[in-house]
């Protein structure tokens, strides 16, 4: 919204001390964002006069038309002077804008006497956009004949006009007018206010000599409010008054024709939206309504439309005229041959007409208004103001006025005294209160503590007690709100999950990790791309309703798409060797959960209330690694080693040991990984992961380097099956016992279920076991494999015997031949 201050100070006596800078500042303290005051015409130095026109040469004998043309400027300007235009909207007699020989306009451009055309052109005839006021070029500025010659020709024009340009947000629609802003000016300065919106316009009685348009509403709902003031006698060649054609060209409109300028000024004067018919061609009563899919309408911008039945339309007998709030129809478009003009003037729900603008990306200044909500009952006000404009201005006699409108139930709201206060942090007497309220417009009733509100009909976004509150306060001052910081209780430092996310990514970046976070957002071709299985739960992802991406619209359920996104992403830009990991949420959907909707005046039931939870998206935390090229390079003391399953699985040994996990790996199976190199890791008997060397397939779909390894762990379960302490570890004075053994075990058999066996046969003078050879040759059954263990024994009090560390080992070898089928090699 543009507003010239000038304008301003026509509703509200503004300190004249106060410039545009300071207006804005008060507008900016008061919640509106004002974003730049600028000053018309800032860059014309010199003099700029009124000009007479008292003689036109055309000069015929140049490729465009130019015309020699003898202004006089007054006596004390050098009387009459010849200057070359090429302009043709200005005729013998008219009053322009000359600015002469030394001024300097906005760029920069000098005046100076110059030979042109054959001629000494001796000043410049000046356009609007030429001084800065405005876009307009199609012509220069002809000055009302009531002006004088010679005089200053800025204050005329507006130079030096200073316009506050102010973004209105959606819940500010009354800022969209002269009259909304002089209100908020008016409280911010403690001036007086009295509303120009609810004086109606003196309007002479109706002739009598021919009936108004009548109208009618279809859906009262939609459009609770519609009247028509019809005019007869308009005379359509009359000009618009150089002062509105000014503060429209100030406000970023285009002047037309009288009737298009008074219905665009008095919506920016008042914040109502017009619009004018032509009554000749117009078949039979107007009407607010609906229309059947694929009905067409020509608008005024000369576009034909294919209608909705929901949008909300103007009729008469034929069809649409008109999309409701948004535009006209090209049918009954005012021209230069209007002589009875139907003036509408209504209220239209913000909803009906925002939902059609968007269906019809059609935008336009009266949608932006409706949008936002406008005064309710300002329709018939507005209107009388547009009306006594036309016949000031264009004649004519006024025939009467038509309307229909639904019951209107004013919106009154509960206030307790003490809440703003209360919600502010700080002191705000009851009486400061009332009078804030009282200067928005609002209705008070303060007789007891808790204040009866009732809200003013151009505050359509008042709606509950925290609106009237966020009034108060923005009107006092936000500034003035003061700045406390809450005593924080006694705490116990990070959490047992907090302290552990820490000490992973320590863990990981130790072992030469590198952490990524990644965009959480996924598509169908990832999945597929993954190997992953239609019923498979990581398939079962929450879908945005509005993605930033089509080809991703699912939140992950997994890390690994991301992962290797980024590893791709590296390896194109010369990383070769990788080690990435992420530590982060995925989102899977609630497995169906019917839809719940509550009722919002009471609280949700406990069985309402664990449908609502049962519809939230399961939300977890998990962890993933990729390794991807080598571990270890070549160089003159190391050989080159490439990263392979062993290493993803021994980072995730080192992810359950800095956790306290008692982590265990199985043999796995995943469709995105290697079948014979996926390892299954298990937590207190529950599998938390998967790890292992990526499906040379997957590797190929995803162009990754061969042999590539990855891991994903759920966090969430790893740290809630870790111990919540963990014993220092025994320091023994005893000495050690060494014992190595070599089992041969069918291939079938898992290494780790061998350990683990060995670990329970062995007992609790066990201190550790490490497998130290894995051999297949000739000397062990075809079929079969050789584990070598190193035993260590102990006893925390004693020095153990030959026979205890015998019986020891023997039971742990009896126990693996028992439930694995192994043979002791060498035996």
């Amino acid at each position: 919204m543009r507003a010239p201050v000038s304008w301003l100070r026509e509703f509200v006596a503004i300190p004249s001390d106060q410039d545009g800078r300071a207006i804005a500042e008060k507008l900016i303290n008061a919640g509106l964002e004002v974003e730049t005051v600028e000053t018309l015409g800032a860059g014309v130095i010199g003099p700029l006069v009124v000009g007479h026109v008292v003689g036109i040469e055309e000069l015929t004998e140049f490729k465009k038309p130019i015309r020699w043309c003898q202004v006089n400027v007054g006596v004390e300007h050098g009387g009459v002077r010849g200057v070359i235009c090429g302009a043709r909207n200005f005729v013998q007699g008219d009053l322009v804008v000359v600015a002469l020989p030394g001024t300097e306009l906005p760029g920069g451009f000098k005046i100076a006497q110059r030979e042109t055309y054959g001629k000494l052109s001796d000043g410049m005839i000046c356009s609007a956009r030429e001084l800065g006021l405005g876009d307009d070029h199609d012509g220069i500025i002809i000055l009302a004949s009531d002006h004088v010659v010679g005089e200053d020709a800025k204050p005329i024009v507006g130079v030096g006009e200073e316009i506050l340009d102010i973004a209105v947000t959606p819940d500010r629609g009354y800022a969209l007018s002269i009259r909304g802003l002089a209100r908020e000016l008016a409280i911010a300065y403690d001036l007086d206010f009295v509303d120009p919106g609810l004086e109606l316009a003196q309007l002479p009685a109706p002739s009598g000599t021919s009936v108004p348009v009548a109208c009618s509403s279809e859906d009262e709902q939609a459009c609770a409010l519609f009247t028509l003031r019809t005019v007869t006698g308009f005379n359509p060649g009359a000009p618009s008054p150089a002062w509105m054609q000014k503060r429209l060209v100030a406000c970023g409109m285009r002047p037309v024709s009288l009737a298009v300028d008074v219905t665009n000024y008095v919506m920016l004067e008042l914040g109502q939206p017009l619009h004018a018919f032509d009554v000749n061609k117009l078949q039979g009563s107007i009407r607010v309504g609906h229309v059947a899919d694929g009905t067409v309408i020509e608008t005024l911008d000369h576009v034909e439309r294919t209608l909705n039945r929901d949008d909300l339309v103007i009729l008469d007998n034929r069809g649409p005229i008109g999309l409701a709030g948004t535009m006209g129809g090209f049918a009954t478009e005012i021209d230069e041959s209007t002589t009875a003009i139907a003036l509408e003037a209504a209220y239209f729900d913000d909803g009906s007409v925002a939902r059609m603008a968007r269906r019809h990306k059609l935008s336009s200044e009266a949608s932006r208004r409706f949008e936002r909500g406008v005064d309710r009952v300002l329709a018939p006000y507005a209107s009388a103001r547009a009306t006594a404009l036309l016949l000031e201005f264009g004649g004519g006699d006024y025939v009467g006025m038509t309307a229909v409108e639904a019951p209107l139930e004013p919106t009154v709201i509960d206030l307790p005294a003490s809440q703003a206060g209360e919600i502010a942090g700080m002191q705000i007497h009851t009486t400061t209160v009332i009078r804030l309220l009282q200067a928005v417009g609002c209705e008070v009733d303060a007789s007891t503590d808790v204040l009866r509100v009732g809200v003013p009909s151009w505050r359509s976004d008042i709606t509950d007690p925290a609106n009237l509150v966020e009034e108060v306060i923005r009107l006092i001052g936000f500034d003035e709100i003061p700045s406390r910081l809450p005593t924080a209780a006694v705490g116990h430092g990070l959490s047992t999950s907090q302290r552990l996310r820490r000490r992973v990514g320590m863990a990981l970046a130790a072992r030469g990790g590198v952490e990524v976070l990644n965009y959480p957002f996924v598509g169908e071709a990832e999945f597929d791309a993954l190997r992953i299985a239609p019923n498979d739960a990581r398939r079962s992802s929450v879908k945005l309703a509005n993605p930033m991406n089509d080809e991703q619209p699912f939140i992950r359920a997994s890390l690994l798409p991301g992962l290797i996104a980024a590893a791709k992403r590296n390896l194109s830009r010369g990383s070769d060797d990788l080690c990435i990991y992420e530590l982060g949420s995925v989102v899977r959907s609630g497995m169906g959960a019917p839809v719940a909707r509550p009722s919002v005046t009471q609280k949700p039931s406990d069985d309402a209330w664990a449908g609502l939870n049962a519809m939230l998206p399961i939300q977890s935390t998990s962890i993933a690694v990729l390794l991807a090229g080598q571990h270890s390079q070549q160089t003159w003391s190391t050989v080159a080693r490439n990263y392979d399953w062993a290493d993803v699985i021994e980072i995730a040994m080192n992810i359950a040991h800095t956790t306290g996990a008692d982590l265990r790996v199985g043999p796995g199976n995943d469709e995105s990984f290697h079948p014979g190199r996926c390892a299954q890791l298990t937590v207190s008997g529950v599998e938390v992961g998967v790890a292992g060397e990526l499906h040379p397939r997957v590797i190929e779909a995803l162009g990754l380097p061969a042999r590539s390894c990855a891991l994903e762990m759920d966090f969430d379960e790893v740290i809630a099956r870790s111990a919540s302490s963990r014993p220092a570890p025994a320091v023994s004075a005893q000495p050690v016992a060494k014992e190595d053994i070599a089992l041969i075990v069918p291939e079938s058999v898992n290494t780790a279920a061998v350990t683990s066996s060995i670990i329970e046969g062995a007992g609790e003078l066990l201190e550790s076991v490490r497998l130290f050879d894995i051999y297949r040759g000739q000397q062990v059954p075809q079929g079969s494999r050789s584990l070598a263990f190193a035993l260590r024994f102990r006893a925390s009090d004693r020095t153990l015997e030959a026979a205890e560390i015998a019986s020891a080992r023997q039971s742990a070898i009896d126990l693996v031949i028992q439930r694995h089928g192994a043979t002791l090699r060498g035996a």
